[in-house]
């Protein structure tokens, strides 16, 4: 019966990483809405919108990332905002996902860029 429960208890584990990650990968997709060529008002609002979400199954870590990243838009709205501020913003954020899902990670918020691709 022990063997069992601690069967079940795995798979719910591993089923709860996979959604985190499917989840993070939606968030992390809807983070282009802040950054280039790619920055819009639609994609920001749908990022919002799973923002508001992952507040039922993200990290503490990655709670706190992204409300930093909703207090620099809140602080620079109608103003030019600061990119390096941004950029670090958005690097913590997907550092804090990678953090949840792989236990650690050696990288810095540096290491994240997103290629705006140009027709």
């Amino acid at each position: 019966m022990e063997v069992l429960s601690h069967i079940t208890l795995l798979l719910k584990l591993e089923a709860l990483i996979k959604f985190r990650e499917e989840k993070y990968s939606n968030l992390l997709i809807l983070l282009q809405g802040f950054v280039g060529n790619t920055a819009n008002s639609e994609t920001k609002k749908k990022f919002f919108d799973e923002q508001y979400k992952s507040w039922i199954y993200s990290s503490d870590e990655v709670i706190i990332a992204t409300n930093k990243l909703v207090s620099l838009v809140i602080d620079s709205r109608g103003q030019e905002s600061d990119h390096n501020a941004g950029r670090k913003a958005i690097g913590d954020i997907v550092l804090a996902m990678r953090k949840d899902l792989l236990g650690k990670t050696n990288l810095s918020f540096t290491d994240f860029r997103y290629t705006d691709v140009i027709e």
